[in-house]
């Protein structure tokens, strides 16, 4: 048996956690917060203590070879000179809550790594000490107790000998995962263009611990392209599980079909997996509440989750459903339930947050875990966007102050909140001597984030005193504020020259945020808690962007060619049309024409994609005075699920008349959406995607122009590209496809923009003129119906 590694707060956590879920007060997030009070209180210890003692611990227990480790938060030496064991914790608990005896698992955690020293110094007596440190009212406990190395010794054995049965359970499960995946076989007959050569390059990344970029077009198989070779580098022990995380729920059920296929392919795989899904959706409570008074399902969770788990493990796959049923049946809350489960799973998918966003990260396997995780990132075009929200955060003064008026004028908690207000208050004076309601700075805002952090302490007791009134309206509003105020303070605490300041007032309306404008080196530290990581996608051009605001700029690269003939898209550029923001209203005329003559160039169905919501309804007005016999459609912004597939249900096979939706660029149907066959032959890029100029943007490209040196391409050019090529790539999605591309603006035929074509672009034909569109659709279509099967050679 191989050993099993365990760290030591797994360990103790496991085996000895009780009680119930309870998230009223304790934040999303504690762990940023907690290293930053952990190094504080370390460096304030004399020159004797030592913090951040490694500790590693081999024995055999019942058969079972263990391999334990763990850092202790410090050692340092009695004046009696025993030897102590230092556990810091922080906490919001109240401080009449915290006495000696209120965590057995923070005694368990000191005593481990007591046992390990004794053993490892050959002393027969160790100290252990608790310190907690109260974040709001910035108060220190300490506890301390000695033992003898026996006692010790006794009860770290007695945690392994309690574990054994799970350890045994694991290690025969990686034992026959390791036979299973190494004799996995590739569930196709072959592979296509360019999907061997990016499973290559998948693997190499896993077995070597590198970082990988893919530039992966429609049709190469991505999904299997990347979990087959990180699947067999698995097997091979090249890591211990794979995270396969995506931006969409859509790309999760696609890595979900891959697994199943794999699993049906050659025989069952010894393959545990588990699709994670967002707590408020997965919830099955009207109205979710994590504390054990106000659900059920919180109420002693810890107490009954290690029986129910033993059981739920007889399964090997877990999706949304799954996990569900196995919830309801044992009364635990599904959101927690599936992330115990996900500690037993060897392969994990789910959002880009578990790993990137320090709010919803998965402690569990990344907080002082074996760094032995294998990273897939899906649609890795969105990571960069994503990843600056994930780190930014913003207050707002209006909620604040409705809470201060339902709070009345008395009680700290109101005192505290007036002192905010007034803070912004005078932001908005200081808006008057600006020229915009809306400027920046790159410096934190001190003297505003005093009077954040004085309203913490209030707010807890507040919440504390009002327990009972859990549900009621002031107290939701208190609890809301409370964790807004908790995040900002969080994002605060990140702040660095990768950071602006966003100060915005208008009337009584004012708000100050926290902007990450350079997310790289967060995203890097988030992947260097794993061993290997590839990031693909359709569309990641250029790729040195992609990998410098990313954080890998030395991350391997490849740009594959497309699988699918590229005679079979008909890709037109009109250098006769000009969409900059002055010129729209000139432009409307000459849009409108080249989308009615794409229309006519064949019966059958059509997008068009715009820049912006305002730009296409000037368009579709336009077209509708001039062309009303063409039967459109129009995104609406806000579109629920239902009514989101209701438009994409009108996009019919074999239709009898055309049919033109209008779209935004980077919209909900902007990528993702798989309209294949005649269910869509042509697409419209109006513009070239530029994001909207206003102050942030500014701002964004003012930062790179300092540090990359071409500000206007890292904020603007190349994220618009990306989604000149997404809707773009809503054509041709199958061998099959066929249809055209009409990219509606003169900057795409410029040096700048050509040399951004992907290469299966490189038969763009120039037209000025709709006659000429005209003729060349005719052309186009002709060959095709010609020849369908070679596709038109133009």
């Amino acid at each position: 048996m191989d050993a099993v590694q365990l760290s030591v707060r797994q360990l103790v956590e496991f085996l000895l956690l009780t009680g119930s879920i309870d998230s009223r007060f304790s934040g999303p997030d504690r762990a940023l917060e907690g290293a930053r009070i952990h190094r504080w209180l370390q460096k304030k210890e004399g020159p004797d203590y030592q913090p951040e003692v490694y500790l590693r611990w081999e024995q055999t227990v019942e058969e079972v070879p263990y391999r334990i480790d763990g850092r202790a938060d410090g050692v340092y030496p009695a004046p009696d000179g025993v030897i102590c064991i230092d556990e810091i914790k922080t906490t919001t608990l109240p401080c009449e809550q915290i006495t000696p005896d209120h965590s057995p698992v923070h005694w368990a955690q000191a005593k481990v790594y007591a046992a390990i020293l004794a053993a490892q110094k050959g002393l027969s007596e160790m100290g252990v000490r608790l310190t907690y440190f109260q974040v709001d009212e910035e108060r220190l406990f300490r506890f301390e107790e000695r033992y003898s190395a026996d006692e010790l010794q006794e009860f770290f054995l007695d945690l392994l000998r309690q574990y054994a049965p799970w350890a045994k359970r694991s290690a025969a499960h990686h034992e026959a995962r390791g036979v299973s995946l190494r004799g996995l076989a590739f569930p196709f007959d072959g592979y296509r263009a360019g999907q061997r050569e990016m499973a290559a390059m998948v693997y190499r990344a896993m077995r070597d611990g590198k970082r990988v970029f893919c530039q992966a077009p429609t049709g190469i198989g991505k999904t299997m392209s990347a979990l087959f070779p990180a699947l067999k580098a698995l097997g091979e022990g090249h890591g211990e599980r794979v995270f396969y995380l995506t931006a969409r729920t859509t790309t999760r059920q696609a890595a979900r079909d891959a697994l199943e296929l794999l699993h049906q392919n050659r025989g069952p795989l010894e393959l545990n997996y588990i699709v994670l899904t967002a707590k408020d959706k997965i919830c099955p409570r009207e109205r979710r509440e994590c504390n054990p008074e106000a659900c059920p399902l919180a109420r002693g969770y810890f107490d009954r989750r290690r029986d129910a788990l033993w059981r739920a493990l007889e399964h090997r796959h877990f999706d949304r459903e799954t996990i569900e049923r196995l919830a309801e049946t044992e009364q635990l809350c599904p959101f927690e339930f599936g992330l115990d489960i996900s500690l037993w799973c060897d392969v994990i998918v789910g959002d880009y947050n578990y790993l990137f966003d320090p709010t919803a990260r998965l402690q569990r396997f990344f907080e002082g875990g074996d760094g032995q995780s294998l990273f897939l990132v899906d649609e890795a075009h969105n990571l960069p966007d994503r990843a600056r929200e994930m780190y930014s955060s913003r207050l707002e003064k209006e909620p604040l102050y409705a809470v201060r008026k339902a709070l009345g004028g008395r009680g700290k908690l109101a005192r505290a909140l007036a002192a905010l207000n007034t803070a912004f208050v005078n932001i908005r004076h200081e808006s008057e001597e600006k020229e915009t309601r809306s400027w920046f700075t790159d410096a934190a805002p001190e003297e505003f984030l005093k009077a954040v952090r004085h309203c913490t302490a209030p707010m807890q007791q507040w919440l504390e005193e009002h327990r009972g009134e859990n549900g009621g309206e002031l107290y939701d509003q208190v609890l809301d504020a409370y964790f807004t105020i908790k995040d900002f303070l969080r994002t605060a605490d990140r702040y660095d020259e990768h950071y602006a300041t966003q100060y915005t007032a208008a009337g009584s309306r004012v708000r100050v945020e926290l902007i990450c404008l350079d997310p790289s080196l967060f995203v890097d530290e988030s992947l260097a808690l794993g061993r290997g990581a590839a990031l693909f996608s359709a569309t990641l051009t250029p790729l040195p962007y992609y990998r410098d605001v990313l954080g890998c700029g030395e991350a391997a690269a490849v740009s594959l060619p497309s699988p699918f003939d590229p005679g079979r898209m008909g890709l037109f550029c009109a250098l006769d049309v000009d969409t900059r923001y002055a010129r729209r209203e000139q432009s409307l005329d000459r849009v409108t024409d080249y989308l009615a003559v794409m229309a006519a160039g064949r019966v059958g169905n059509y997008l068009a994609y715009f820049p912006s919501y305002g730009y296409m309804e000037q368009v579709r007005q336009r077209f509708c005075e001039r062309y009303p016999e063409i039967e459109i459609l129009v995104q609406d912004s806000g579109m629920s699920e239902e009514e989101r597939a209701a438009f994409l249900d009108n996009f019919r096979e074999e239709p009898d008349k055309t049919l033109l939706g209008f779209c935004v660029m980077g919209g909900v149907f902007g990528e993702g959406i798989d309209l294949t066959g005649s269910r869509l032959i042509g697409t419209a890029v109006v513009g070239v995607g530029l994001p909207q100029v206003n102050p942030r943007q500014e701002m964004l490209r003012d930062y790179f122009a300092r540090t990359r040196e071409d500000g206007f391409a890292y904020a603007y050019q190349y994220p618009g590209f990306n989604k000149v090529m997404q809707a773009a790539g809503r054509v041709i999605r199958t061998p099959d496809d066929r249809g055209v591309v009409l990219l509606l603006d003169s900057r795409f035929g410029t040096p700048g923009y050509r040399r951004l074509f992907p290469g299966y672009w490189q038969h763009c034909r120039d037209v000025r003129g709709t006659d000429m569109m005209a003729e060349q659709l005719a052309e186009f279509w002709r060959r095709e119906d010609e020849d369908p099967q070679k596709g038109a050679r133009l």
